[in-house]
């Protein structure tokens, strides 16, 4: 991940020691600067982050469906979560493909939260 975001988590430390965090379901949206970007490293060295947490990682494998074998354009993501391709051009946005997908992992991660509320 880069070094900015896990400077912010290793600033979490009183999260870290009272465990307020643990028992949440999470999951990772990120954005990588070519598309292998080394997205499976991503999202990896972020997942040991909530680890210590105590956080519940909720991949969205392959629920998003046929969107996520996308091959008529560029387009992020994979079973660890939404993921945006940034490239060297700081004028591309993210496409409609990986808005939607992003859209589909936080309602995903929400019907996880609401079934974990019930029990």
């Amino acid at each position: 991940m880069v070094a900015q975001f896990k400077s912010f988590l290793n600033k979490t430390g009183i999260l870290w020691q009272t465990q307020q965090l643990a028992g949440r379901p999470t999951g990772i949206f990120y954005s990588t600067g070519s598309q292998s970007g080394r997205q499976e490293t991503t999202a990896l060295t972020a997942i040991t982050q909530l680890v210590y947490h105590g956080m519940l990682f909720v991949p969205i494998g392959y629920t998003f469906g046929g969107g996520m074998f996308e091959m008529n354009e560029v387009n992020g993501g994979n079973p660890y979560g939404a993921r945006t391709y940034a490239s060297g051009n700081v004028l591309r946005q993210p496409t409609k493909l990986e808005l939607e997908q992003a859209f589909h992992q936080g309602k995903y991660i929400a019907t996880i939260t609401k079934k974990l509320k019930r029990e």
